[in-house]
């Protein structure tokens, strides 16, 4: 187990709640921690993938009764994680310490998340999900090979969308971020009035000079809206951080305009859009993203980022970074 109280004690996701059936066993792993995912009478499970017994993972078993059975030997676990029967003794109680290492687990905004310490808070909030005048559009799991801090600095990046993303994000013709405002405190960081100039910001196709807010809520969740003439468009993004190095990404659109354009366009684009960060985020060194800001040179573009980074190290969080 990892010793950053900061993840431990936060709320990651794991998986698309539809990804997870009644009948389904699903491994994940998070914070270097191997977890079985299943479901009791329609309620998801997160365990530790692993049977008390010889150290077999329980995701190769199979469901019965509304119990896991472990494939090894048949040990069967009750919903709790106790240890119910010994095939090879049926006439044996197991004893108390047969029981699996079970984690806080809950469904939220359509994924499965997590918490393998005491959470300190619930979920970040996800603004559009309640209101039925937005479309949202799930996409992803994107994979990297970084840390969970390097992709969300990535999101947060506002002056690489004209190069890495040009003709749909930015233009190099248009390259000039202008001045922005960031605050910050203890819930996270929100930086408003953040304008540029995009071709296709939306899938709408029509170019437009936009003004974005971003916010960061949790260190590895964050969110970013426009207000246009058409409407609100936003993103929900949050992050599970799988090792140190290496993450998984899910990003929520929220639109209440555009309904005429197809589902398959919008995710489309934003797979597009994130296959062009994938690359570039892997390839950044130091792997660990560095909170001492003498480590690299920062403009007043990179507001954003300092301030992210400013706010991680006071909170403490060491998994990821330098």
């Amino acid at each position: 187990m990892i010793e950053d109280p900061v993840l431990l004690n936060d709320w990651h996701p794991l998986a698309k709640s539809s990804d997870l059936e009644e009948s389904s066993i699903l491994p994940a792993r998070l914070l270097d921690e191997d977890l079985v995912l299943w479901r009791s009478h329609g309620v998801v499970k997160a365990w530790q993938d692993l049977c008390v017994h010889r150290g077999t993972r329980l995701s190769l078993g199979h469901l019965e009764d509304g119990m896991l059975q472990c494939a090894y030997h048949g040990w069967t676990y009750n919903d709790s994680g106790e240890c119910v029967r010994i095939p090879a003794h049926p006439e044996q109680k197991p004893p108390p310490t047969a029981k699996v290492k079970t984690y806080r687990c809950e469904e939220r905004y359509g994924l499965i998340w997590a918490c393998l310490g005491e959470p300190s808070r619930e979920a970040s909030e996800f603004e559009e999900w309640n209101d039925p005048s937005f479309r949202k559009i799930l996409c992803g799991p994107y994979h990297y090979k970084a840390s969970g801090t390097r992709a969300v600095e990535n999101f947060l990046d506002v002056a690489h969308l004209p190069f890495l993303h040009a003709g749909i994000l930015g233009e190099k013709a248009h390259a000039e971020i202008q001045d922005y405002e960031v605050q910050q405190d203890e819930n996270g960081i929100i930086a408003r009035n953040v304008r540029i100039w995009q071709p296709d910001p939306d899938g709408t196709g029509v170019g437009k000079g936009v003004t974005y807010t971003y916010k960061v809520m949790r260190p590895l969740s964050m969110y970013l809206c426009k207000d246009s003439t058409e409407g609100r468009f936003s993103i929900y993004a949050t992050v599970r951080p799988t090792s140190e190095f290496e993450s998984t990404a899910w990003f929520w659109i929220a639109m209440n305009y555009g309904q005429e354009i197809p589902e398959e366009e919008i995710i489309s684009l934003q797979d597009q859009i994130t296959a062009q960060d994938i690359p570039v985020v892997e390839s950044q060194r130091p792997e660990r993203l560095p909170l001492d800001l003498q480590a690299e040179l920062h403009l007043r573009s990179d507001r954003i980022a300092v301030a992210y980074r400013k706010w991680l190290g006071r909170l403490g969080l060491t998994f990821g970074t330098a």
